[in-house]
C-alpha cells in the first residue's frame, strides 16, 4: 500500500523535514538574549510583532485536529459541527477587552502563566495551584489530539502496520524531532514554524473549495448529496439544519467553547509573547480570517459525503476512523504530489499547536509547582531547565495516550478539556476586571463546578458506540427532570454553578470578615504597555514591595 502512495510519502517527509530544520534554526532566530530564561526560552523574549503573533496565536487555535475533527463531525453528524465557526466568530470582541489587560499586568509583573497572575491577585498559592493543575490536566488531551491529525494522514497514505509499536512508530519518530527542537528553540520555533504550516493550509483550502465542487457537480450537489445520507440515517438530529432538541446544545456548546478558548494555557502562552498592547489589538480584529478559513474547511466534510469517501476502519473491530475522511478526500480527488502538500499541512499543523501547548504546561508545571512548592529559590536559568525536561515529559505523556489508549477515548476527552478549563475563568478572567469575590470562595467555586462537571460528564452516554460513560458534553435535561429531549453544553452549566457558589459564599466571608490576603497589583498595572517600568513578583513579598522598580 505505500508504493501506492509513494509520491504522497516523499512531499510529506521532505516538507516535514524542512520544517523540522527550522525548528532548530529558530534558537538563533531574532538573537535570544539569553535561552536560558523562562522569557526567552517560554516566551520568545516578549517581543513579537503583528504578523508573528498573527500566525503564532492562529496556528495555536487552528490546528490538525480541527483540520480533520470538524470535517469528519459535519460528515457523520452535519449542522451541529458548524458550531465551531459561530466561537471563533464570538470570541474575539470579549478577548479583546480581557487579554490587553493580562498582557499588562503580566508585563509589568513578569508573569508567564495564568496562575502567576492568580497568585499575586488573590494571593492564594492553593487557588493558583488549582489553575495551574487545571491548566496542565485541559492542555493533554489537546496534544494527543494533535497526534490524531498526523496518524489519519498517515494511515492514508499506508504508513502503518499491524502490531502496535509498527503502527505508532512514526508517530514516535515525528514527536521525538519535535520534542528536540522544542527543547532547544522553545517558543521561537513553532512561530517561526507557523508561517510555512498556515500558508501551506490556506493554499490547499482556497484550491479544494475552488476546485472540488466544479468537480463534484457544484455546491447544489454536494448539500442535496449530504441532506440524502442524514435522511437515510437513522440515527436521530442528523440533517443539514439542526433540529429543535439540537439548538439549545448547539448554542451553550458555541457560547461556551468561546469562553473556554482563550482560558487554555498555549493560547495565553501566545498572548503573551507579544510586543505591546497594540499587537494583540491588531491580531484580535484579523484573527477572524482564520474563522472563514473554519468555515471553509468544514465544507470538506460536506465535500467528503458528495465524493462518496468512506473512511478507514477504526481501532477496534467494526468501527471506523472518522478522521480519516478528509486525508481519504484529498487522496481521491488531487492529484499525488497535492494530496502530499495537503497531508504535510495536516501533520505541520499538529506540530505547531503540540509544540506550544507542551510548552505553556512546562510553564506551569515551573511556576506554579516546582518554584512555589519545590525550589522557591530557583534562579531563571534552573526554572528554563525544569520547563524543558518537563516539555519532553508532557510530550511523552501524549504519545503514551495514543499507544495505549483508544483514539476515540482521547477525543471524548477533548470535550472534557472544555469543561474543566472553564472552571478557571473566576479567577482568571473576572479577575482581570474584579477582586470582589474572596479567595476561598474562588476555591469553592473551583470545586463545585468541577465537580457538577465531572458527574454530568460521567452521566453522558452514547448508545451508537455503546459507551456508558463520558460520551461526549450534551447533557440531557431530562437528567433533571425536565420533560424534554433537549440537551445542553456540560460546560456551561457547570461554570454557572461555579460562578454562583463563588458569589453566595463571597457574601458570607465578607460578612463573617474572613481575612482575604493583599492584593499585589495595582489598578494602572491593567494598562501598561511597552517600556513601561516593571516591579519585581514574588510570593514573599507584600503589596507595597512588590510594586518597586526593578533596577
Amino acid at each position: 500500500m505505500m508504493r501506492a502512495h509513494l509520491t504522497e510519502i516523499i512531499v510529506f517527509t521532505v516538507l516535514f523535514l524542512l520544517v523540522s530544520a527550522m525548528g532548530f534554526v529558530a534558537a538563533r532566530w531574532r538573537a535570544p538574549r539569553d535561552m536560558a530564561h523562562l522569557d526567552e526560552w517560554g516566551l520568545g523574549g516578549r517581543s513579537f510583532g503583528g504578523w508573528i503573533t498573527w500566525f503564532l496565536v492562529g496556528g495555536d487555535l487552528y490546528t490538525a485536529y480541527t483540520f480533520v475533527a470538524v470535517p469528519a463531525l459535519i460528515f457523520g453528524a452535519g449542522a451541529a459541527g458548524f458550531f465551531a465557526v459561530p466561537y471563533t466568530i464570538v470570541i474575539y470582541p470579549m478577548v479583546f477587552l480581557v487579554l490587553c489587560r493580562l498582557w499588562s499586568v503580566s508585563h509589568r509583573h513578569g508573569f508567564v502563566t495564568p496562575a502567576d497572575f492568580v497568585r499575586n491577585r488573590f494571593d492564594s498559592p492553593i487557588l493558583a495551584l488549582l489553575v495551574a493543575i487545571t491548566g496542565i490536566v485541559a492542555t493533554m488531551p489537546y496534544i494527543a489530539l494533535q497526534l490524531v491529525g498526523i496518524e489519519a494522514v498517515l494511515k492514508t497514505m499506508g504508513v502503518t502496520g499491524e502490531s502496535a509499536l509498527a503502527r505508532h512508530l512514526p508517530i514516535i519518530i515525528a514527536f521525538a524531532i519535535l520534542a528536540a527542537y522544542t527543547y532547544q528553540s522553545g517558543l521561537r520555533a513553532p512561530a517561526l514554524i507557523a508561517f510555512v504550516k498556515d500558508s501551506l493550509i490556506y493554499i490547499v483550502i482556497l484550491v479544494a473549495v475552488l476546485y472540488l465542487p466544479y468537480k463534484l457537480g457544484g455546491w447544489g450537489h454536494i448539500f442535496d448529496a449530504a441532506d440524502a445520507k442524514f435522511k437515510a440515517s437513522p440515527a436521530p438530529g442528523d440533517g443539514i439544519l439542526l433540529n429543535a432538541n439540537n439548538q439549545l446544545q448547539y448554542v451553550t456548546l458555541a457560547f461556551g467553547s468561546a469562553l473556554a478558548l482563550f482560558l487554555y494555557p498555549h493560547s495565553i502562552t501566545g498572548v503573551l509573547a507579544s510586543r505591546n498592547r497594540d499587537v494583540i489589538k491588531r491580531n484580535m480584529s484579523a484573527l477572524p480570517a482564520y474563522s472563514l478559513l473554519l468555515g471553509l474547511i468544514a465544507l470538506l466534510g460536506y465535500m467528503a459525503i458528495a465524493a462518496g469517501v468512506k473512511p478507514l476502519p477504526g481501532a477496534k473491530a467494526g468501527s471506523v476512523d472518522g478522521n480519516t475522511v478528509v486525508p481519504l478526500l484529498f487522496d481521491k480527488q488531487f492529484p499525488d504530489w497535492f494530496a502530499g502538500v495537503a497531508y504535510a499541512a495536516i501533520g505541520i499543523g499538529a506540530l505547531v499547536p503540540a509544540a506550544i501547548m507542551s510548552i505553556a504546561a512546562a510553564n506551569l508545571f515551573t511556576r506554579n509547582i516546582y518554584k512555589e512548592y519545590l525550589k522557591r529559590d530557583a534562579t531563571p536559568a534552573q526554572e528554563a531547565n525544569v520547563s524543558k525536561i518537563t516539555s519532553l515529559v508532557v510530550k511523552i505523556g501524549a504519545v503514551a495516550c495514543i499507544v495505549f489508549l483508544d483514539p476515540q477515548f482521547s477525543i471524548d476527552l477533548q470535550l472534557i478539556g472544555g469543561v474543566i478549563i472553564l472552571q478557571t475563568l473566576p479567577a482568571v478572567a473576572l479577575g482581570l476586571y474584579t477582586r470582589w469575590f474572596h479567595r476561598g470562595a474562588l476555591i469553592a467555586g473551583w470545586v463545585a463546578g468541577m465537580g457538577l462537571g465531572m458527574w454530568m460528564l460521567y452521566q453522558v452516554a452514547n448508545p451508537a458506540t455503546g459507551k456508558k460513560h463520558f460520551a461526549g458534553s450534551a447533557f440531557p435535561l431530562s437528567e433533571f427532570g425536565f420533560d424534554t429531549k433537549k440537551t445542553i453544553y456540560v460546560g456551561i452549566v457547570a461554570v454557572l454553578v461555579n460562578l454562583a457558589v463563588a458569589a453566595l459564599l463571597t457574601l458570607v466571608l465578607r460578612a463573617a470578615k474572613v481575612a482575604d490576603g493583599v492584593d499585589g497589583t495595582t489598578p494602572d498595572d491593567y494598562f501598561a504597555d511597552e517600556g513601561d517600568p516593571r516591579v519585581t513578583p514574588g510570593p514573599d513579598r507584600d503589596a507595597d514591595s512588590a510594586r518597586e522598580p526593578v533596577a
